[in-house]
């Protein structure tokens, strides 16, 4: 495996983190993403798997990202292989979100999810890029922190 591919695998994942983290919709997604790509988020999310366009998920994660005061994912422990313009990367991940005082309304801030990624990259003519996204939660706290902080519909 050439080692600037795994590099730059795994460099998709901390640019992953930063979309969030960082509340960066506008340039970061289109150096992230392929356009279609496939979301498996159902460990965490009564949704099943599915695809979506990237404008689509870029209104997504602007939504959910947006209704907290702060997130913090670190991505670690990067197992990728390599086969051809495909890639595999697993990964561990902790992900924390805090809610406003508000939301919280006396009681825990924080979510957190600990789990494993297992994603699917493509090389594509602008370089690496994410296909497939699929989050196994291992573990939650204040799992219902996830949807408090949404606006309500």
């Amino acid at each position: 495996m050439d080692a600037d591919d795994r590099a730059d695998v795994i460099q998709l994942l901390g640019l992953y983190a930063d979309i969030a983290d960082m509340k960066e919709f506008t340039e970061l997604p289109g150096r992230v993403f392929t356009d279609p790509l496939t979301l498996d988020f159902s460990s965490i999310a009564d949704i099943p798997p599915m695809e979506t366009s990237l404008g689509d998920y870029v209104g997504i994660l602007r939504g959910t990202f947006a209704a907290f005061t702060a997130t913090h994912h670190v991505i670690t422990g990067h197992v990728v292989e390599v086969d051809g313009d495909r890639a595999t990367v697993h990964a561990h991940v902790r992900a924390e979100h805090w809610v406003p005082d508000e939301v919280a309304d006396g009681g825990p801030n924080r979510w957190l999810v600990v789990g494993f990624y297992d994603n699917e990259a493509v090389r594509t003519a602008d370089g690496w890029r994410l296909n497939r996204v699929k989050l196994t939660a291992t573990h939650q706290e204040n799992a219902h922190l996830a949807n408090a902080a949404l606006p309500a519909e």
